[in-house]
């Protein structure tokens, strides 16, 4: 929690990220990237440029939204989601908790064999850091082939079962970073929330002394073309 009226992060503890979504063709002749799924963050897609769509599954079915240049589209956790690639799907990502979605809080849909540990988990879906492009590249597009046979099966089940035994995996695979997650929690969404009731508290007695506290900044990607999940990523500082 925060002990002044300051939160100097982005707003509401928000990260961004630019996403040029893959144009690898998968099995099924759709390009795009790997279906997943997030537990405990909402994720906006903000589409700047080219034409797609993104594909959901939640308990209520089966939907698909078309993106195109102007189109905002968001989703809760729980809503597993593909990104569909149909020209140049260009999207600035807006993720809760500082970025946490890029951060950890995901599970790809990977067949049930490669859910029952976090280390058969890590082993399929890890892209190492160190590793040449191209391998980098191989890995991803190997992982994403992966996920979609999981994803594939899930959308074509017989009644609600294998979707909620999906979730039960991913939470217990989620389950040892819990206490890092909360403490990001804490220092972003929550303290963020904290500043303004702060500021409330103390506009409401007469004390305007926080608005002489205020501050300015500007930033430009850390990274460039990361391989993310759905695409090639720019992320900023704080944001994995």
């Amino acid at each position: 929690m925060v002990s002044t009226a300051q939160f100097t992060g982005l707003p509401g503890a928000v990260a961004v990220s630019h996403l040029s979504v893959y144009d690898w063709p998968a099995t099924d002749g759709v390009c795009g990237g790997t279906p997943h799924m997030h537990l405990t963050c909402s994720e906006a897609y903000v589409v700047t440029g080219g034409r797609g769509a993104v594909q959901t599954l939640t308990t209520s079915g089966y939907e698909v939204a078309p993106l195109q240049p102007g189109t905002v589209a968001w989703f809760t956790p729980g809503t597993i989601h593909r990104l569909v690639n149909e020209d140049d799907l260009r999207i600035t990502v807006l993720m809760q908790n500082d970025g946490l979605p890029e951060a950890g809080d995901a599970v790809l849909t990977l067949p049930p064999q490669y859910l029952t540990d976090p280390e058969t988990y890590a082993a399929a879906t890890a892209i190492p850091a160190d590793a040449p492009e191209e391998e980098q590249e191989r890995i991803a597009r190997a992982r994403r082939d992966l996920a979609l046979e999981g994803y594939r099966a899930l959308r074509d089940a017989d009644g609600p079962e294998p979707l909620a035994a999906f979730h039960r995996a991913a939470a217990v695979l989620v389950r040892p970073r819990l206490t890092e997650w909360r403490e990001r929690w804490e220092r972003g969404a929550r303290a963020a929330a904290a500043a303004t009731g702060d500021q409330l508290d103390r506009l409401e007695s007469g004390d305007a002394s926080h608005l002489a506290d205020a501050v300015v900044r500007a930033e430009q990607p850390s990274a460039y073309g990361k391989f993310g999940m759905c695409g090639r990523l720019d992320v900023y500082k704080g944001t994995v």
